[in-house]
């Protein structure tokens, strides 16, 4: 059976082709053009239509309506003094100001970990944040909002940690709201000032000041195009992997996402070129609606396009912020177990690095998790921790790890035209590996083990208030079963990818994800969205988590809780199972 490796060495006529010249004009045309307003974001899909169709590569530009938010300008007033500051995409617009008493709340806010979307808003409990204007520190996205409006709040003013605040969107609706998001769509007023500012107006809230919040946002449906390539298959067309990424920014935008736009270009332009090596099917998507939608591009299109990509995607593979200055190395890369080998082995292959990775977050266009689909990558390479000490940067969500990221800083400086030529191979190889291979390159077997890991953990939490013995077997049972399967995909190693079982094979694995991808990372029926909140492993499973410090009265709902999380969870183990035992009948 031919290994990852030799799939990957087997690649090496493509990746020979991979040039910088037409994604490096994409990044230098981005790099004068903003990228925010519906209008700019029209004139930037033209770009990239332009340059697929001087290729000769067929492209679809579909037209949908999603819904925005724009932020303008915004001020804080207060003591005398003006502080510039940005509105946060999808809070409350202010422009004739909002004035109300300062109080600072306590966040545990950690500038070098990973807290840029759901940084914590904890030890708090005893404060009352009721019509008063709330200094914290953090980027105030998602969960954190959420948090204060919750509390009374009237508004929020996040303490960014460095010298420029950063643009983001405050909101936790995954896309445009639906009626069951509609509840959780903020009408709340959030802005980010820098650090020295933010220090300032901590300090004057300590003495019983006030301060007045200006913002202007712009909210509303806005057609925003979405360039899609599909590059047939010649053997099994109708699957196919998604490589996708967006192409609105803030501001110019060249770190996020200029770099990755380019290298969907040329990734289109290679494989449409040598299509007829092409067994399965490769789709390329550039999203509007990222930075100003909470990824209502992708999410339209997992909306519109459900029933196919839940019949035929093998993977999705994110496309964001490749190829940025110094960043040289592979870590905390965004990969579901079943696909971690699988993405190890390209980047051993191609850029001769040991990568390190973690489970995905809920973010960065993730938006197919309800339908079901495998997944890999999301942001790529990044600088060295002790390069980013060195500099004294803090941690934020992209450009490699450069701090211009969601700033105006964000300009062509930030691109690195080495860095990027590996990593748009990393990324070519990927893609075209998984739609090259005879069984596709995902190992199930690695989800039944990081699910034993999470159960175990939850039994520990949960001790004898819960047995999840049910769901142990059921995990025992499906292992024994994809050991079998492997033997069954050995022996047909050798047959074409259109033979009639490699197909059944393949179709199972297909089946695996669909099962075990919603109950591992969602909690919303499928289809749907979860918010853009952290979501636990086996989420339904979490609450054992719980238990220890649970009052008795409350006891006894996280256990009917995990009675019914856990049914789902058995039930999905052996759907699986039954798959499996199908496709080598």
């Amino acid at each position: 059976m031919t290994t990852s490796a030799e799939l990957v060495a087997g690649l090496a006529p493509l990746l020979s082709e991979v040039s910088l010249t037409a994604p490096w004009e994409l990044i230098e045309r981005f790099a004068t053009l903003k990228r925010e307003h519906p209008d700019d974001v029209r004139r930037a899909a033209s770009e990239i239509v332009a340059r697929l169709e001087s290729f000769g590569v067929p492209v679809t530009l579909y037209e949908p309506e999603i819904y925005l938010s724009l932020p303008g300008a915004a001020r804080v007033e207060a003591h005398g003094r003006r502080v510039r500051a940005k509105p946060l995409a999808m809070s409350r617009s202010c422009p004739a100001g909002l004035s109300a008493p300062l109080c600072f709340a306590p966040t545990g806010f950690d500038p070098n970990t990973d807290q840029v979307i759901t940084n914590p808003a904890g030890g708090d409990s005893g404060l009352d944040y009721r019509g008063k204007l709330v200094l914290a520190h953090g980027f105030g996205m998602s969960s954190m909002a959420r948090h204060f409006e919750q509390r009374g709040a009237a508004g929020l003013i996040a303490v960014h940690p460095g010298s420029h605040p950063h643009w983001g969107i405050c909101s936790t609706v995954w896309g445009s709201p639906d009626l069951h998001d509609l509840p959780r769509k903020p009408d709340f007023v959030v802005v980010s000032v820098n650090h020295a500012d933010g220090l300032s107006l901590i300090e004057l809230a300590g003495q019983g000041g006030s301060a007045t919040v200006f913002a202007e946002l712009e909210e509303g449906w806005y057609p925003s195009p979405i360039p899609v390539v599909t590059i047939p298959g010649s053997e099994e067309p109708e699957s196919f992997v998604l490589l996708h990424g967006h192409y609105d920014s803030w501001d110019v935008g060249v770190g996020d996402n200029a770099v990755g736009d380019a290298t969907m270009l040329e990734i289109a332009r290679v494989l449409w070129k040598h299509r007829a090596a092409l067994h399965r099917s490769v789709r390329i998507a550039w999203w509007p609606g990222h930075s100003t939608g909470r990824y209502a591009g992708s999410t339209w299109f997992a909306d519109h396009y459900a029933i196919d990509l839940y019949e035929h995607c093998i993977a999705q593979v994110n496309c964001d912020s490749p190829g940025c200055r110094w960043a040289t190395e592979y870590l905390d890369i965004s990969w579901m177990s079943e696909t971690a080998d699988w993405a190890k082995t390209v980047i051993r292959a191609v850029a001769g690095k040991e990568a390190q990775g973690e489970r995905p977050y809920q973010a960065g266009d993730y938006s197919f998790n309800n339908i079901g689909i495998s997944s890999y990558f999301m942001l790529l390479s990044t600088m060295p921790p002790e390069l980013r000490a060195e500099k004294g940067y803090y941690v934020v969500g992209g450009c490699g790890g450069n701090i211009a990221w969601h700033t105006e800083d964000d300009t062509l400086e930030i691109a690195d035209r080495d860095v990027l030529l590996t990593d748009m191979k990393i990324y070519l190889a990927a893609v075209a590996g998984a739609a090259n291979a005879v069984i596709a390159p995902f190992d199930f077997s690695a989800t039944v083990t990081e699910l034993r890991g999470t159960l175990a953990r939850y039994q520990a939490a949960a001790g004898a208030e819960f047995d999840f013995a049910t769901a142990h077997a059921a995990l025992d049972s499906l292992d024994r079963q994809l050991s079998r399967f492997g033997g069954h995909c050995q022996g047909l190693a050798a047959r074409r990818v259109g033979d009639p079982a490699v197909r059944r094979a393949n179709a199972a694995l297909r089946r695996l994800a669909r099962l075990l991808v919603p109950v591992n990372f969602t909690t919303g029926p499928g289809f749907f969205h979860d918010p853009a909140e952290t979501i636990a492993p086996l989420p339904d499973l979490a609450p054992a988590l719980q238990l220890a410090a649970a009052r008795a009265d409350q006891r006894g709902f996280i256990r009917t809780h995990l009675v019914r999380g856990q049914n789902r969870l058995v039930a999905a183990l052996r759907d699986a199972e039954r798959v499996l035992a199908e496709a080598m009948a």
